[in-house]
């Protein structure tokens, strides 16, 4: 399936780039994709005007902050009605425990991404939080053992 976008080779360099290191200056970002810093810089606007490039954020290191406990949740809702998955995808917002979710096909409604402090606290947050949230049927967890890739949410292959 080709992209969405109308994007050339030098495009899909500057998205690579960017996805590697988001703090690269426009003058290094520039070298490394072999074109002078003014039209790399208008590029990446461009790419940003265009909603490709979505933002910028730090990368943290959650262990390094006493966050040792990583884990997923996948959520059954009782009635999948437009509204009853609008307010669980609501509730997620509002859940710091969550870091990302997604809403899933197949046997379960929702995927949630959770980041803890400790067991104790997630396990809180499962029995307190959401096997008490109005709709929900069926909460399956899986604690992660360790990370083992961790790349950018977009594989851009060298072009």
């Amino acid at each position: 399936m080709p992209p969405k976008a109308d994007l050339d080779a030098i495009d899909w360099k500057i998205l690579r780039e960017l996805q590697r290191e988001g703090r690269i200056t426009n003058v290094e970002l520039s070298n490394r994709v072999g074109i002078s810093a003014p039209p790399c810089l208008r590029r990446v606007k461009r790419l940003e005007d265009a909603g490709i490039i979505k933002g910028y954020r730090a990368l943290l290191n959650a262990p390094a902050l006493g966050l040792d406990v990583v884990a997923f949740c996948l959520i059954g809702l009782h009635h999948q009605s437009e509204s009853e998955l609008k307010a669980f995808a609501d509730r997620t917002r509002n859940w710091p425990i969550v870091r990302a979710a997604w809403m899933v096909s197949g046997e379960s409604d929702f995927m949630l991404h959770c980041v803890a402090s400790d067991l104790a606290t997630f396990q809180g947050f499962v029995i307190e939080e959401l096997t008490s949230t109005p709709n929900v049927d069926t909460v399956r967890t899986a604690l992660t053992i360790r990370q083992v890739k961790d790349e950018g949410v977009v594989a851009i292959d060298a072009k």
